[in-house]
């Protein structure tokens, strides 16, 4: 049981790491957007040892609210969008979050269930548990394909690819840092 408690706190911590470094690099996105010629290479994030093992859901909630919110200040400073195209983008942006919100949440429980069960997962658990992570990252993409051309209609097309590629690094940076610290299912013996 304590392992059980141990590895869930382990992944929540990994988690919100995962926040906290996506947050940090939308900060240096968005000053460098402010900064005209500033060297976009050579930076690197530093996660402050500030994350204790008791984060419960809603602090992972409220950081993942905060990442909402930080993503939408990057996406807005690095767009420059007219107040016409702003305007009609908003609304858009925010419904793709709330829809991009609930297969995230997916990827949460999914995480806790790993966490749950990591030590004593058998061979089908773990295959069922790979399939459903990859079902949710299918869910994610086919959510950006099925919003391409509903921001394609209201940005020009740079606009619109700049959108999609600061989302999708946005997301891949907390995906990494997240994965990063989540144990194999079978580690090398």
């Amino acid at each position: 049981m304590k392992a059980k408690i141990a590895g869930a706190a382990g992944l929540a911590v990994a988690f919100v790491a995962g926040m906290l470094v996506a947050t940090a690099l939308g900060a240096g996105l968005a000053a460098r957007a402010k900064t005209p010629g500033t060297a976009q290479q050579g930076q690197q994030v530093i996660v402050q040892n500030v994350i204790t093992p008791t984060v419960t859901d809603e602090d992972i909630a409220l950081l993942r609210q905060d990442l909402r919110a930080m993503k939408m200040q990057v996406i807005g400073q690095n767009l420059s969008l007219s107040d016409g195209e702003a305007q009609k983008f908003w609304p858009i942006y925010n419904h793709y979050v709330k829809d991009l919100t609930e297969i995230n949440n997916q990827k949460y429980a999914l995480l806790k269930q790993y966490a749950e069960m990591w030590a004593t997962m058998n061979d089908e658990d773990a295959m069922i548990y790979v399939r459903h992570w990859l079902e949710a990252d299918g869910q994610a993409q086919a959510l950006r394909l099925k919003y391409v051309p509903v921001v394609s209609q209201v940005l020009p097309g740079k606009k619109a690819a700049t959108f999609f590629q600061l989302d999708r690094r946005l997301n891949m940076i907390v995906d990494l840092q997240l994965f990063s610290q989540i144990p194999l299912a079978h580690p090398k013996e």
